[in-house]
């Protein structure tokens, strides 16, 4: 987390002060007795000392801690707690104290269990120390932000957001978060745990710092030719994602000593660099820039002409009188991952049946996403972009699953997170489609 200016941190701190000030005058009247003076007395105390703490400490971060640490000693109990260990924190960080820092950290999450900026702080500080009960605590609070993450309800989207910008921001951070706890887990050995937290944040948003660490461990796993692929992703992919990115130059030694152990020689390492590169190319050229616009006056699904990955064009006019299983999704999309073993479940189960096909058709604005993703998910099933027809067919919410029957009429429609149930209830409305008619 990126430190805020001192002067800002006494801003935010001074204005609630002022505010709980007020509240303790207006909404709190005290209660007849001793009691209640006594209770508004150490509060109006413990106000009026931090006001102090921080005037006394001008701009200087030193003083700003030593006050604070004095303040909370005088009044552990104080309402304002959290928010002076926050102000300690911040301190801490541009003090270069990153055991002052980690220390108040941890006793912020302690008050403040929903605090995940600090635990991602926190995680940071104890990575950093290194050693077997601190990796064990980063990784214990990478879950419990992840599991956060993962229940955020949908009630929490800001209004003006759209639910696909929503929805791939969180997937853009649950990628980072993943990436994150899989460094940890490689930090501890725990390498089977690692790979599945990487490759989980890969699929979420590919990402060189992924790539690079899962190249490690196949390293170290004596598995070159896994690390040689690996280091080339690191390598070829850009420096992009929450997670942050690796040390090119770092990469470029690791990837030329595997590949020198594998080899004798760097000969040919260029043209596997190339060939991870032209694997992760996005479209190429020629293609529309806005694919949709050419199917813009297409009246049924058989007048859209689709793309492949490869820039190829997919008329579905040679799908006619077929039935279509169409899985909508988006790299971005968790649900969607989860749903792709299911449906090439029941697309094997009709391999070679020309009655019926399958395609999992991807619905992301920026297509430079779905190269590097299919290059690792390596999926069975086809793959096409929407090209509009997701609109066509008001398709709002990923994943979706249709079924068109020869006529492109949808028979069959499963939205949102799909329930394990799907093979078996796909599978039986294309069996009652392939039924002869009575």
């Amino acid at each position: 987390m990126r430190p805020l200016s001192l002067a800002i941190f006494v801003a935010i701190l001074l204005a609630p002060g002022l505010a709980f000030a007020a509240q303790g005058a207006s909404q709190a009247p005290p209660k007849s007795g001793a009691s209640g003076e006594s209770s508004l007395g150490k509060a109006v105390d413990s106000n009026a000392a931090l006001q102090k703490a921080l005037a006394d400490s001008g701009n200087d971060a030193a003083a700003l801690v030593r006050n604070l640490k004095s303040y909370l000693a005088q009044f552990p109990d104080a309402p304002r707690a959290p928010e002076v260990y926050r102000a300690i924190v911040e301190a801490c960080q541009q003090l270069d104290d990153n055991s002052c820092a980690l220390e108040y950290s941890e006793l912020l999450i302690a008050v403040r269990p929903e605090d995940s900026d600090m635990m991602v702080l926190a995680i940071a500080l104890l990575q950093e120390k290194g050693d077997d009960a601190s990796l064990a605590r980063a990784a214990g609070y990478a879950t419990r932000v992840i599991d956060r993450v993962e229940k955020t309800p949908l009630s929490e989207k800001p209004p003006r957001q759209s639910l696909a910008d929503w929805q791939k921001k969180q997937a853009q951070l649950r990628a980072a978060l993943y990436c994150l706890r899989g460094q940890i887990e490689n930090s501890q050995r725990n390498y089977d745990l690692a790979v599945k937290d990487l490759e989980t944040s890969y699929t979420l948003g590919p990402s060189a710092l992924a790539a690079e660490q899962l190249g490690e461990i196949a390293e170290t796993q004596k598995d070159f030719q896994k690390a040689i692929e690996e280091y080339s992703l690191a390598f070829a992919l850009p420096d992009t994602g929450l997670a942050g990115a690796p040390d090119r130059r770092d990469v470029r030694r690791k990837l030329g000593n595997v590949w020198r152990q594998v080899h004798g020689s760097e000969l040919g390492l260029g043209d596997e660099i190339l060939a991870a590169y032209d694997r992760l190319a996005s479209a190429p050229p020629g293609l529309d820039a806005n694919p949709a616009a050419r199917n813009k006056d297409a009246k049924n699904i058989y007048e859209f002409v689709l793309s492949h990955p490869d820039g190829s064009p997919f008329p579905l006019a040679t799908l006619k009188g077929q039935i279509l299983a169409l899985s909508f999704w988006a790299t971005w999309c968790g649900p969607c991952r989860d749903l792709e073993p299911k449906f090439d479940q029941v697309a094997n189960n009709y391999l070679g049946n020309s009655k019926v096909a399958f395609f999992a058709v991807d619905t992301d604005e920026d297509r430079s996403l779905v190269p590097p993703f299919l290059a690792r998910a390596k999926w069975n099933v086809s793959v096409v972009y929407a090209d509009g027809l997701d609109d066509f067919l008001k398709v709002n919410f990923l994943p979706t699953v249709l079924l068109l029957d020869g006529n492109g009429k949808i028979i069959y429609c499963v939205t949102g997170p799909l329930p394990d149930s799907l093979a078996a209830s796909l599978t039986s409305a294309i069996q009652r489609a392939l039924a002869p008619a009575p």
